[in-house]
């Protein structure tokens, strides 16, 4: 389509973030979905069938395999509006805010909400493989003789849950493993790392006093903002905590400077102009563009590099330079990802790796994360890019003219980037 048409965001709300196993830890996954979403109704009056709804979580159970529409009938949205399911590690909101995006640009829908949830307090736990095994014979077993013979064959050790495991199936090792290697090729000091996260919980404080997260959070089991933010953090007190996933004495990664395991739901509205005026809905931000990309992390490359690759292909289609924005959010799985990306910015070699004249150059560092991000705020797995959505949408209504970058890694070698700018 040559032409495609404005998409706007219109509305934004999430869930404070916790811990998990603390706060939210009743909450299901399915209930924390449903809270942004009735939200939106109530605030954007949305009586009529919406054009479609995209939703995800990374640790979902086979049993809500319709978790979108089941969130969507059960947030009260109208019984005609659909709704699917998309997984793409953490970058999952991301994806259903372009996808969502992308149907109302080429004028396929008017309106619809892209959003995501996870939640490590209701994990899908898993069978072992050899009481699969059995169960699978039990169902098949006719008689009592045969139903008897195949549970003679069951062990205690059988009976072992299995949880979900947040791995590369194809290296065995965790992000925080993955991002230690990462670090020590960039050669990013555990200072530089930890003076990310004190920034990170520094502007997330501010941003608390300064009312600007008042109406981007829906309340839920009593609790009404995030969880992590802290005033009290230093690099003093950050440069105390011992590393969590190279414990061998050249490990940097600690507690302090990854963002945590995190419970939380998030969801953004997105509408046409026309729609928007219709509805009298004030359109936030324009979302322009966006990337995914992937690396080859089994090859060599940092298995959370591929967002460095996604924002230069994205500057490139929009004749833009990294310099050309008035804000950064880079996710922060870990404050060293961010200071990886930001140094391979800075390389020409590595920028020529992926087809680049040379080195995307460096960011105003003042622009980065400027109301906390991950690190400081938590980072529920498929949550995580419509909270930075809707957090970005809102500081460029405060301002026309600006636009902002949104950079987030993924699991699987992968990253998702966007650009929104002033309505």
């Amino acid at each position: 389509m040559k032409n495609p048409r404005n998409v706007y965001v219109v509305g934004s709300r999430r869930t404070p973030f916790a811990k998990s196993g603390q706060q939210l830890r009743a909450v299901t996954r399915l209930e924390l979905l449903t809270a942004p979403l009735r939200a939106l109704r109530e605030d954007h009056r949305l009586e009529a069938p919406l054009g479609d709804v995209a939703l995800g979580a990374l640790l979902n159970s086979s049993s809500q395999w319709n978790l979108a529409r089941e969130s969507v009938l059960e947030a009260g949205l109208h019984p005609y509006t659909p709704a699917y399911n998309v997984q793409r590690a953490c970058g999952t909101s991301l994806e259903t805010t372009l996808q969502i995006a992308a149907k109302i640009a080429l004028g396929q829908i008017e309106d619809g909400i892209a959003g995501g949830v996870d939640t490590n307090s209701d994990l899908p736990v898993e069978v072992s493989e050899d009481l699969r095994g059995l169960l699978k014979e039990l169902h098949v077993a006719k008689t009592i003789g045969e139903r008897l013979r195949v549970l003679a064959k069951l062990r205690p050790a059988f009976l072992l849950p299995k949880a979900a495991n947040v791995v590369e199936a194809r290296t065995g090792l965790s992000m925080g493993e993955h991002c230690e290697k990462m670090v020590k090729e960039w050669k990013i000091s555990r200072l530089e790392q930890d003076e990310i996260a004190l920034a990170s919980h520094r502007h997330a404080v501010r941003a608390y006093a300064d009312g600007f997260y008042s109406n981007l959070l829906v309340p839920v089991a009593g609790l009404d903002r995030d969880a992590f933010p802290r005033a009290d953090t230093s690099l003093e007190r950050l440069a105390k905590l011992k590393p969590v996933f190279d414990t061998s004495g050249a490990g940097t990664l600690t507690a302090g400077n990854s963002s945590p395991l995190t419970d939380g739901a998030a969801a953004v509205l997105l509408a046409s102009e026309t729609r928007a005026r219709e509805r009298g809905w004030t359109p936030l931000a324009r979302f322009v563009d966006a990337q995914a990309s992937a690396v080859d992390f089994v090859g060599g490359d940092g298995l959370l590099m591929a967002p460095t690759v996604a924002v230069a292909q994205l500057l490139r289609r929009n004749g833009l330079r990294l310099q050309d924005f008035d804000y950064y959010e880079i996710h922060e799985a870990f404050a060293g990802q961010v200071a990886c990306t930001l140094k391979a910015w800075e390389s020409d070699e590595y920028c020529r790796r992926y087809g680049e004249a040379g080195a995307l150059g460096s960011i105003d560092r003042a622009k980065l994360n400027v109301v906390g991000s991950s690190v400081a705020l938590g980072h529920p797995f498929a949550a995580t890019g419509a909270r930075i959505v809707g957090t970005l949408a809102k500081l460029l209504s405060q301002k026309p003219g600006i636009r902002g970058l949104i950079s987030i890694c993924t699991a699987g070698g992968m990253g998702v980037a966007a650009i929104l700018e002033a309505p």
